[in-house]
């Protein structure tokens, strides 16, 4: 709901003998109007004292104010009664008057984005009598603000100042509409966020995870009626870091150089990783048209099939690589200490030399932060740990060892830093097993790969006619072992580039991690609490365009010169709030701030004032949309 201003007139009583003159002002709410004296000019018989014409003076003081009101500048004079209740109402809580105008700022990379053309493309013909671009966008704005659920979102509308109107039901249609045209959407927002931000894509970082659903029962899979086809259910049981036991689905994400999202997928909580990231990336280089890139992603997501199909085309891949899963070939070759260089300098060192250094001596500063590094040639796919599917006869997949070979080089980096970091967190995770030793129950016992249990030995003994005993001791053999690869570190890369080149491109993989943070911390996307296929998919597709709107304007922000935290922008956005008084005028509830001085100097949205008329705040919406 838009509140208009019009005009100062005169009013006056014309059947009193001594008239007061006023300035009066009308202002419309939607299809409401109503009218409100703002000034007292003066009584008729105080105004002949100083003119012979108290009309033609209350007329000039009109034609004053007017002028004044265009310039934003007014007096006027608001009647307070301490008396007076709040408004009756039905409804079973109070709600709040204030309206949020942060937005604004969100509503002006949205309209950027021509998402609106979209849905105008995708709906031609329908007889659709909502506007699905409407609905997408405060549900958009909502999932950064306000996460919520979506009938969540739609009891609060009204937080926003243009009060968006449509129906429940329109949300759950537009999310159809959304989800039926998938690639398109995904697409639309990739190409025209090129004209917000040049998209840097020369390297390309892919993540998945998993996000979890608060139901006992997984999906079934079904048959496609039309196909034939076998749907396998979206929210299965799979493994998760959380290691909550929730059916979960998976989210596969491609992310560009400077950590804006590219393109995503969805898929069944129980399927491999490692098999949707080629789905999803031939789909990527279809919306790249060709170019070539540099694939870059974490040792669960760098197959064999990954790193083919990444060595064709032009294109190249940084994975990282698991030194434990190297053959005993390459093992020796990254534990003899000899033809290591340090990464600053590349002047030859030990590793001997990088663990025994005084750390202490400001000397010596500058190697603690450096690191050592080893190329080794490994073309041999099995000296790699990595397998290969073989399609049996019955149709059944199986993995096995790979005779290939593949141009590729693995790069060893060590880093006293990282070595003394790692050992304090086992340190920790050793002493909680000695904790754990004392009050050892040996009917609980179940050794973990990644938990404290896994430095727990049980020892079994007996006595000739005596039963088995059970005693439970630190197994110094699995501390030794781990210690051996602390400091260590590897990629596996078939690029020639300069060696530090390429690992501060891998080191960037962190950003895309900051994206699922981003995604389940700050815009809540977990858990989710739809059930219905295509709605869940959309769910996403609505984070996914949060997460777009927000790095855009993040970046926007970083060209400027400034950078913040997300939680400093959407606490600003948040409470950049306004409100109405007596219909004539908002007022600011917010304060200044670094923030906002530098979303304005952006956006030049002029969103730093006291006070606001209707009118101006409806022509910066209109001005935001256009």
């Amino acid at each position: 709901m838009l509140w208009y201003t019009f005009s100062m007139k005169l009013y006056y009583d014309k059947r009193a003998k001594d008239p007061i003159y006023y300035a009066q002002q009308g202002f419309r709410n939607g299809k409401k109007t109503t009218t409100k004296n703002v000034a007292i000019i003066g009584k008729h018989s105080e105004l002949l004292k100083i003119t012979d014409d108290p009309m033609a003076y209350a007329k000039q003081q009109i034609d004053k104010l007017n002028k004044e009101f265009k310039n934003n500048k007014v007096t006027m004079e608001v009647t307070v009664d301490f008396d007076q209740k709040v408004k009756a109402s039905n409804d079973l809580v109070s709600s709040s008057n204030l309206r949020n105008i942060g937005y604004f700022f969100l509503q002006h990379v949205y309209n950027d984005l021509h998402i609106d053309s979209f849905f105008k493309k995708m709906t031609e013909g329908s007889k659709i009598t909502f506007d699905p671009n409407l609905v997408n966008r405060f549900l958009t704005y909502a999932r950064i603000l306000k996460p919520d659920s979506k009938q969540g979102t739609y009891s609060q509308l009204n937080r926003y100042y243009e009060e968006p109107d449509f129906d429940y039901q329109h949300i759950l249609r537009s999310m159809d509409i959304m989800q039926k045209h998938y690639d398109e959407y995904i697409e639309h927002l990739f190409h025209h966020s090129n004209r917000i931000i040049t998209r840097d894509t020369s390297v390309c970082y892919f993540d998945c995870t998993n996000y979890y659903f608060e139901v006992e029962e997984d999906d079934e899979d079904y048959i496609d009626e039309v196909t034939g086809e076998v749907i396998k259910g979206l929210r299965k049981y799979g493994p998760s870091k959380d290691h909550k036991p929730n059916p979960l689905v998976e989210m596969g994400l491609f992310m560009d150089t400077n950590g804006i999202p590219i393109t995503m997928n969805i898929n069944s909580g129980s399927d491999n990783e490692q098999i949707c990231a080629l789905p999803l990336e031939e789909k990527l280089t279809h919306m790249l048209k060709g170019k070539k890139f540099i694939y870059c992603a974490d040792a669960g997501l760098g197959s064999l099939n990954i790193r083919k199909f990444n060595s064709m085309g032009g294109r190249a891949f940084i994975v990282t690589q698991s030194i434990k899963k190297l053959s005993n070939t390459l093992k020796e070759a990254v534990f003899n200490d000899y033809d290591y260089r340090l990464l600053s300098t590349n002047e030859p060192i030990t590793i001997e030399t990088m663990k025994t250094f005084d750390k202490t001596d400001t000397a010596n500063m500058s190697l603690y932060s450096d690191k050592a590094y080893k190329v080794i040639n490994a073309d041999k796919v099995v000296d790699l740990g990595l397998q290969e599917e073989k399609v049996g006869i019955n149709g059944k997949t199986r993995k096995m060892k790979s005779k290939a070979t593949l141009q590729q080089k693995v790069i060893i980096t060590f880093s006293r830093k990282m070595m003394e970091y790692q050992r304090q967190i086992r340190n920790k995770q050793i002493a909680r097993a000695h904790k754990l030793l004392k009050n050892m129950d040996p009917s609980s016992f179940k050794k973990g790969p990644n938990d404290v249990t896994r430095f727990i030995k049980r020892i079994s003994s007996t006595k000739q006619g005596v039963k088995v005993t059970d005693s439970y001791v630190i197994n110094q053999s699995v501390i030794d072992e781990e210690e051996k690869y602390d400091g260590y570190y590897a990629i596996a890369t078939n690029l020639d580039d300069d060696i530090k080149t390429i690992l501060e491109i891998s080191a960037n993989r962190y950003k895309i991690e900051d994206c699922f943070r981003v995604l389940k911390t700050n815009f809540e996307a977990r858990p989710v609490w739809h059930y219905n296929r295509n709605r869940i998919i959309a769910h996403f597709m609505i984070c996914y365009t949060a997460l777009l709107v927000y790095r855009l304007l993040e970046a926007k922000l970083d060209q400027y010169g400034t950078h913040f935290t997300i939680e400093n922008i959407i606490e600003t956005l948040k409470n950049m709030n306004v409100n109405n008084v007596q219909d004539m005028y908002y007022q600011s509830t917010y304060n200044g701030s670094q923030v906002l001085t530098a979303l304005n100097g952006v956006f030049n949205l002029g969103l730093d004032k006291k006070y606001y008329q209707p009118k101006e705040l409806n022509k910066k919406i209109k001005k935001i949309s256009s």
